[in-house]
């Protein structure tokens, strides 16, 4: 998806208005003789003792020259020790002194501060506010190899029918310039869904990554034999981790334990990436037709499983 000028100018904008508010400018971190990269050394040491140098250095993104340097100046300092390891005595393993520790605690507690003076002036739901908008911040903005948390299916919870409806009108609308029509059609499935529900027989998923819902996928009853899959999506950010496969096999096998002998769904061919999820879950297309929806000439497709 291309970049949005708008969207790099107002993130340079907080760049700026951020790094001045916290100080990184200035000379020495927290009014501390140490540099932002240094304090940060300290803070991955503490959290996480016995790093090697390389270990350190790749988790922090530094290079491994510099990184020497930083160390080396630590030791000297009586900051940091190194313990050769009994298993390879080409590794060493990083640990701050008891002084090194005491260095860490006094920058914690001025980080600590400085961030409570920031938002002191705000009312306790407008700081829970503003620590859920950075946790997404950071969530959206995390690379692949940066999401470590594990993927889990549970029930939809307050306000997830919501974002069902807002994320499939914001994607749709960015990647395939669906109009509002679209939107209005989501509502009105979830809608119907929360009004008519027999929950032995249908069901809804959220995927959740590191706290944050990536995907969701619902399955509703058509006949008595017959399921049918609706609103499968998954977040850009959350893509190439097989969370559209693990939505689309919960489908089938709750239908399966429902007792259907049919799933079918309808999907449009430029949907491509769900159309190769449900072609490896084994449905097979069985109709094709041309409408005008959503602003667009679509190519309308129909698509079952046999449940056996």
């Amino acid at each position: 998806m291309p970049e949005s000028a708008a969207a790099i100018a107002t993130i340079r904008r907080f760049n700026r208005f951020y790094t001045r508010k916290i100080g990184v400018l200035n000379d020495g971190l927290l009014d501390s003789p140490f540099s932002l990269t240094e304090g940060r050394v300290l803070d991955e040491l503490a959290h996480r003792p016995g790093l090697t140098a390389t270990e350190l250095g790749r988790e922090l993104g530094l290079d491994a020259g510099y990184l020497s340097r930083l160390l080396a100046r630590f030791v000297r300092r009586r900051l940091l020790a190194r313990h050769r390891s009994s298993q390879d005595a080409r590794r060493a393993h990083l640990r701050l002194t008891a002084a090194g520790r005491r260095t860490f605690v006094r920058l914690d507690r001025r980080s600590s501060g400085q961030i409570a003076g920031m938002v002191r002036h705000l009312a306790a739901p407008d700081q829970t506010r503003l620590a859920a908008l950075l946790d997404g911040v950071r969530h959206l903005v995390a690379g692949p190899d940066e999401r470590t948390g594990p993927v889990v299916l549970r029930a939809p919870g307050p306000g997830d029918l919501g974002w069902v409806v807002q994320r499939h009108g914001a994607l749709y609308a960015a990647e395939y310039h669906w109009d509002e029509t679209f939107e209005a059609l989501v509502a009105r499935i979830v809608a119907d869904f929360v009004d008519h529900r027999d929950p032995r027989r249908e069901r809804a998923w959220i995927a959740e990554a590191d706290g944050h819902p990536v995907g969701c996928v619902f399955l509703v009853r058509e006949s008595a034999t017959v399921a049918k899959l609706r609103l499968l999506l998954v977040e850009p950010s959350a893509r190439g981790r097989g969370v559209g496969h693990q939505l689309v096999a919960a489908c089938i096998a709750f239908a399966r334990k429902a007792g259907y002998r049919k799933l079918t769904l309808w999907t449009n061919s430029v949907l491509t990436a769900a159309r190769r999820i449900y072609e490896q879950a084994g449905f097979r297309l069985v109709k094709a037709e041309p409408h005008h929806r959503f602003g667009h000439d679509l190519i309308g497709q129909h698509w079952e499983l046999d449940l056996g």
